[in-house]
């Protein structure tokens, strides 16, 4: 590699450290060419453990980091002073292959600034899938970002020959791109996600016609908001959340703790430390979101529209809405038994599997190993309440609160 080549590589890696929409493929992509190489496993690409153990990674870089936009919270906005680099379609799909030669990486997250204009940096995203597909005959995990305005043929051709597509919606609401990003308009970027929906549905239905369909961004899409930037609330946040998954059949939404890294008088102060405990507890209600049949609108009042930093958000549901429990484990609904703190998916349908074939009992959830240290205060076994506080939310929140500490203490002490 010369030395311009790893500059760039330097200046472009580091660069897409803020896009964390990253994610596994979660798609299998057979390698069935003669003399090609690389294969996409469903058990996914990312610096991440895969479910089977295994420590997986990417190239994840950007094509470009010299944009026209001037987005106030972006470190490649074009009005920031900073060392500008861009990669040739031809050097990031003869990187991807040395690296992926190497056994650096099993595929490729490519991300872009927007470059003179959105369809000049969608054509270059189109032609390095392009190229690692049919010069280098390269079928491993590719997941590419889109870029909002670029023509719908540039999308369409894109996505025909990538694994997942993401399109980052960045801020929640009209009004807080107004502020910081206005060249952006949320029409635009709604707009490749309705069509990678559509494309996708079609893949689909013409999949139950023909073995041969043509296959589009099998791995699905997703989004990134960052967190943090704007006063907007939680549950601003979730209800966009909520709305993507409902209109676009989003596959994740992934927050971004805002980190700042320049002065603006409509961003937070540089010394502000990112949000992550914010972040960590948007990520928890979108997964009730995703997996536990919850609703974003159920997990705020009309007063509070910010999640609990201490508590988290299926505990503070259950103490809001105590009229709800105790439920009871031998004749709840799987949908209920979700519902109660510490219990999760396995634990539920093991729950409802197990019960049966008997009625279960206090000693026989602990043998399945079900998790009571919370789920004893909002459960009845065989009309029993095993909780040792009162059923009353300030008392249930209270002891939780103590055994926790108390817990945290005795860790403590044994380092």
């Amino acid at each position: 590699m010369d030395d311009s080549l790893f500059e760039k590589l330097k200046i472009l890696s580091d660069a897409a450290k803020y896009d964390v929409s990253c994610v596994s493929s979660g798609v299998e992509r057979k390698n069935n060419t003669v003399g090609g190489i690389g294969n996409a496993s469903a058990a996914g690409i990312c610096h991440a453990w895969s479910s089977d153990g295994r420590c997986i990674s990417l190239l994840k870089i950007l094509l470009t980091n010299d944009c026209i936009y001037d987005c106030s919270y972006c470190q490649n906005r074009v009005t920031n002073p900073i060392k500008r680099a861009t990669f040739t379609p031809e050097e990031v799909a003869e990187l991807t292959i040395q690296f992926y030669r190497r056994n650096y990486i099993e595929g490729l997250f490519l991300s872009s600034a927007v470059e003179k204009s959105p369809d000049h940096t969608m054509e270059n995203i189109y032609k390095v899938v392009y190229l690692l597909r049919y010069k280098y005959n390269f079928w491993g995990y590719v997941h590419v970002k889109v870029i909002p305005g670029a023509s719908p043929l540039l999308v369409e051709k894109t996505g025909a020959l990538a694994d997942r597509m993401s399109v980052n919606i960045e801020l929640p609401t009209r009004d807080s791109l107004k502020i910081l990003a206005p060249q952006k308009k949320m029409e635009k970027i709604l707009e490749p996600m309705n069509l990678i929906k559509n494309e996708m549905s079609r893949y689909l239905e013409d999949k139950r016609h023909s073995v041969n369909a043509q296959r589009f961004v099998p791995g699905g899409q997703s989004t990134q908001m960052i967190i943090g930037a704007t006063p907007d609330s939680d549950r601003t946040i979730l209800d966009m959340s909520q709305n993507l998954y409902d209109r676009f059949s989003m596959k994740r939404v992934f927050f971004s703790a805002y980190i700042p890294v320049m002065s603006s008088p409509n961003l937070p102060a540089v010394s502000t430390m990112p949000p992550l405990l914010r972040e960590h507890r948007l990520y928890q209600a979108d997964w009730l979101m995703r997996f536990y049949c919850f609703n974003s609108q159920e997990l705020f009042t009309e007063v509070e529209h910010n999640l609990d930093l201490e508590f988290d958000p299926k505990l503070m549901y259950a103490l809001r809405n105590l009229g709800r429990f105790p439920v009871e484990i031998n004749k709840a609904p799987y949908e209920e038994l979700l519902r109660v703190p510490g219990l999760g998916v396995t634990s539920a349908q093991r729950i409802v599997r197990e019960r049966k074939n008997a009625d279960l009992s206090y000693d026989s959830l602990k043998r399945m190993k079900t998790v009571l240290k919370r789920a004893r205060y909002f459960i009845t076994v065989n009309g029993r309440y095993y909780g040792s506080a009162s059923f009353e939310p300030d008392a249930i929140r209270e002891e939780i609160r103590a055994k926790e500490v108390q817990q945290q203490m005795s860790i403590f002490e044994l380092i």
